[in-house]
């Protein structure tokens, strides 16, 4: 027998599966007053940089988000998940990625267990946030890459979307559904399986999409929360042709001489504090010099291709922030932009379980780098050049891995053009959204209670932190783990967990967690060895030796 869905989701999902029809998600009106809550416009970017904008240093160009940082606020230390998946869990349920049912990015590991946490998809232990808001009345939206389940009772639809159009796979090409694995890419629109236009730019398809939607009910006086989860810039790196070429030269000096440019220019736009210490390089990473010129050329040619992802990602947020103006919408939307963990290091055309896959359907000639037909990953080196000021890259619990770029503007954010270092996770954004739209969450025993706390009092400028000094973040995921409580946190480097690899850092000090203190402060070690066992409990986290 399977699970039973608790009695407060069931009635949720009745109501929220209630009049989605062909004509949208049109919500019932006894009269035509317009509803003063905010808009919300949640913008992702898949896989970017922490030093990868303009507005954080970056000689790549994004004049747009810039825009939304001069006239919000920018937060330097928003904390995500290492990898995609678990991120979008613990965003749309304000929990740890264990309870909301992705402990693990892929259950390939677990294939024929039945383990809680390890569901691969939201689980009935949350409420998600769509479907609260939509119960309070607010219309809908998601578009781009999903991640969190592939079938139709774990698609957009059953978590609360009206309407969608979304890439259900963790990643996919960005001009047509041949995806990197056997039977290609899986789409979904509103409420069922849908094709991809092939030929169209997936950043370009996702923004038309998302006007499209907002535009169809926006004279009808009900808010909207629209969730733009753009798969840009993560790989492949695939661009149209007229931005191949827009940052052709700009890397010659190699993924060396970026990372220490990059941790510069994060200081000098103040996004980093002027004391901090660059962490040594990984060693594992060839030195530029050693390269031979073929070889240069061709990474050289990566980082061009990213930076032009980066750039038409940024012209198409300017496309999306553009309408809500024109459509007199802007001045009452909540804009939240961030991205979903560190810089992406994974090359599955070269390893990994897709190689034969991709080297049997892509091309990645240096001429036809970038292109519909190539397969182009930017690799560690370039990953940790985005991840400049701390230690390693996404899908590590480093600093590197999990600290993410954020902005927010909009009604309510009081500090304009600010640099906010206060500690905030991802997890904070759904309680911060349901307090904006004056919903609640279930108080009740059917779901568990969000861990994340809201941010609007940091927002308008009444206090200045999110969580005291006692509030623990926990986070387990793939053979690393961490846990963090005020300054202090412990974590472990590489698989296979072990509690005595883990390390002690002062992160007020150390940012660049180059320094253990594991020795030198025992009493505080051991202190946080017990919380990683007690929070381990309540979570419910599970480790593949327990099985």
């Amino acid at each position: 027998m399977g699970k039973r869905i608790p009695q407060g989701w069931l009635l949720m999902l009745i109501i929220a599966s209630g009049g989605c029809s062909q004509e949208g998600d049109k919500l019932p009106q006894t009269s035509v007053v317009v509803d003063k809550r905010p808009n919300i416009l949640l913008i992702v970017a898949d896989d970017l940089g922490y030093a990868d904008l303009g507005v954080h240093g970056s000689d790549i160009r994004t004049p747009n988000i810039d825009a939304i940082a001069a006239e919000g606020t920018l937060f330097t230390q928003f904390h995500t998940a290492p990898l995609c998946a678990p991120t979008r869990a613990m965003l749309l349920s304000g929990n740890n990625n264990h309870v909301a049912g992705m402990a693990r990015q892929s259950k390939r590991n677990l294939v024929g267990h039945s383990v809680t946490g390890y569901e691969g998809s939201l689980s009935d232990r949350i409420a998600p946030l769509p479907l609260l808001l939509r119960n309070a009345g607010y219309h809908t939206y998601t578009v781009g890459k999903w991640h969190l389940g592939i079938t139709s009772g774990k698609s957009p639809h059953a978590a609360g979307f009206s309407r969608s159009f979304s890439l259900l796979d963790g990643a996919g090409t960005h001009f047509d559904d041949v995806g990197f694995f056997d039977g290609g890419s899986t789409y979904w629109a509103d409420d069922d399986f849908t094709g991809y236009p092939n030929g169209s730019y997936s950043t370009e398809v996702y923004t038309d999409r998302l006007i499209a939607f907002i535009e169809s009910n926006k004279d009808d006086g009900n808010p909207f929360f629209a969730f733009a989860a753009y798969t840009s810039p993560h790989w492949p790196l695939q661009v149209p042709d007229d931005y191949l070429d827009l940052y052709a030269g700009q890397f010659d000096d190699g993924y060396d001489a970026l990372r220490e440019q990059n941790f510069s220019a994060l200081k000098a736009a103040g996004i980093i504090p002027p004391e901090s210490n660059l962490p040594p390089r990984n060693e594992k990473i060839t030195p530029w010099e050693n390269l031979s010129a073929d070889e240069q050329r061709r990474e050289s040619r990566k980082m061009e291709l990213y930076a032009s992802m980066v750039h038409n990602l940024d012209d198409h947020i300017g496309r999306l922030v553009g309408y809500l103006k024109e459509a007199g919408l802007y001045e009452n939307t909540l804009i939240v932009f961030m991205s979903d963990n560190g810089a992406a290091g994974e090359d599955f055309y070269h390893e990994g379980p897709f190689t034969e896959y991709i080297q049997e359907h892509f091309d990645n000639a240096f001429e036809t780098m970038g292109t519909s037909v190539s397969f182009v990953s930017y690799d560690d080196p370039w990953a940790e050049a985005g991840s400049a000021p701390f230690m390693r890259r996404k899908s590590y619990t480093r600093e590197g891995g999990i600290v993410a770029p954020m902005i927010i503007a909009g009604p309510g954010v009081a500090n304009i053009g600010a640099i906010d270092s206060t500690y905030v996770t991802v997890m904070d954004l759904a309680p911060t959204f349901l307090e904006y739209a004056g919903a609640q969450y279930p108080d009740d025993e059917s779901v568990r209670p969000m861990l994340g706390e809201s941010m609007s009092g940091l927002l308008a400028g009444k206090v200045e932190t999110v969580h005291d000094e006692d509030y623990v973040t926990t986070l387990y995921h793939g053979g690393r783990a961490y846990l963090r409580q005020g300054k202090w946190k412990i974590s472990n480097l590489e698989p296979p967990f072990d509690e005595a690899d883990f390390e002690l850092f002062d992160l007020s000090a150390d940012p660049g967690e180059t320094d253990n203190l594991a020795e030198s402060h025992p009493e505080k070690y051991e202190q946080l060895l017990e919380l990683w066992r007690d929070e381990r409990r309540k979570l419910g986290i599970i480790l593949p030796q327990d099985l």
